[in-house]
């Protein structure tokens, strides 16, 4: 008989080509009927997919159907397999029901929903298309098309911000390279925010800058401090005498002419490039595209008392980037200042260097 045939060997008898034909007519039959069967698990519900998706495989693996037929199997497990939420496989057997059958539009479609769930935009639009190419009145195409060019429409913005996001801290990390400034470990999160520097146009540099005022650490905040503002202008501005005193300030120390401002030396440690960057990119739309060394920052004392840091007098008549560019002076994610005045007790115990940060 035909069935016990050496692979590879041609029937040559009339007998052994009826028994092929008799073997590929139930093969054909087999698969048929496995395809309905399948067909009749999908419309019994979710509880029978998976019967659905059996039957389906053991017809296409018949290898008995014509490729039309093969298409419309394939395209039938992709449908449940969509149903199931296993949309890289309901894509996959959508792709193959199309390689067999160009024309298959539910194909088409399902390829197009499978590529939608997975994010695969470009490819969704594409098959959306092309099904519309072959039925321009399907109704479920155009409203998956319309569907796929909304969510397009949206990613592509959200993609020019996060691009616009990712060149602004780029020109950032280069502008503060470029001048030699050395950024740490952001500090006093709870007070400054996600506030970062900004590049204007004419490549200056505008910084936040915290001022902490040792004595009581309260603080206040100088929202832009162009890095070629002398501080004396800020100061002038802060203490001039048509602003109210500060309200913990009950004996009038802290006046224009009584105040000095002074930054911690010596303290934190400088951030590689990425982590800079990582840092100017948290709380943009790029905050989740560069990686970052898995690498813990080293951590150091703030004011330890013990020399690993000092406390450095401010000269209010330079700007703010000479002083940035002190070779001890480690930004704080922001720069930070503290601010004392000459005429409280606390002014003799700071200049001592008794005092340090709270722990």
């Amino acid at each position: 008989m035909a069935l016990w045939m050496e692979a590879g060997s041609e029937p040559k008898t009339e007998s052994e080509i009826a028994d092929l034909q008799a073997i590929s007519a139930l093969k054909h039959s087999t698969a048929l009927e496995l395809k309905e069967k399948g067909n009749e698990y999908v419309k019994m519900g979710k509880k029978h997919y998976s019967d659905a998706i059996e039957c389906y495989t053991r017809a296409i693996n018949q290898d008995a159907l014509s490729d039309s037929d093969n298409s419309i199997v394939y395209s039938n497990r992709a449908h449940v397999n969509l149903l199931l939420g296993n949309y890289r496989r309901a894509l996959t057997d959508a792709q193959e029901a199309i390689k067999l059958c160009p024309t298959n539009v539910k194909a088409m479609y399902r390829a197009a929903k499978a590529s939608l769930s997975l994010s695969l935009l470009v490819e969704a639009k594409s098959f959306s298309e092309n099904g519309l190419e072959q039925d321009p009145d399907n109704e479920e195409l155009k409203k998956l098309a319309k569907q796929i060019n909304l969510v397009k429409v949206e990613h592509d913005k959200r993609e020019a911000e996060v691009s616009k996001a990712v060149s602004e801290a780029k020109d950032l990390l280069s502008a503060i390279e470029d001048r030699g400034l050395k950024v740490g470990k952001a500090m006093f999160g709870e007070l400054v925010g996600l506030r970062k520097p900004v590049l204007d146009k004419n490549k200056i540099l505008h910084w936040p800058v915290l001022l902490l005022y040792a004595e009581v650490m309260s603080s206040d905040f100088i929202e832009d401090f162009c890095e070629t503002d002398m501080f004396l202008a800020h100061l002038d501005m802060m203490f001039s005498e048509s602003c109210p005193p500060l309200p913990w300030d009950t004996e009038n120390n802290y006046t224009r002419e009584a105040v000095e401002l002074y930054y911690e030396a010596g303290s934190g440690v400088p951030l590689s490039k990425k982590k800079i960057l990582h840092y100017l990119l948290d709380g943009t739309s790029g905050a989740n595209v560069e990686s970052v060394d898995e690498e813990k920052d080293a951590i150091e004392s703030h004011g330890s008392g013990k020399g690993s840091s000092k406390w450095v007098k401010v000269n209010e008549k330079r700007m703010l980037c000479d002083v940035l560019k002190e070779p001890d002076f480690i930004i704080s994610g922001i720069p930070v200042f503290y601010v004392v005045s000459k005429r409280s007790s606390f002014y003799k115990e700071f200049k001592a260097g008794k005092w340090s940060l709270p722990p």
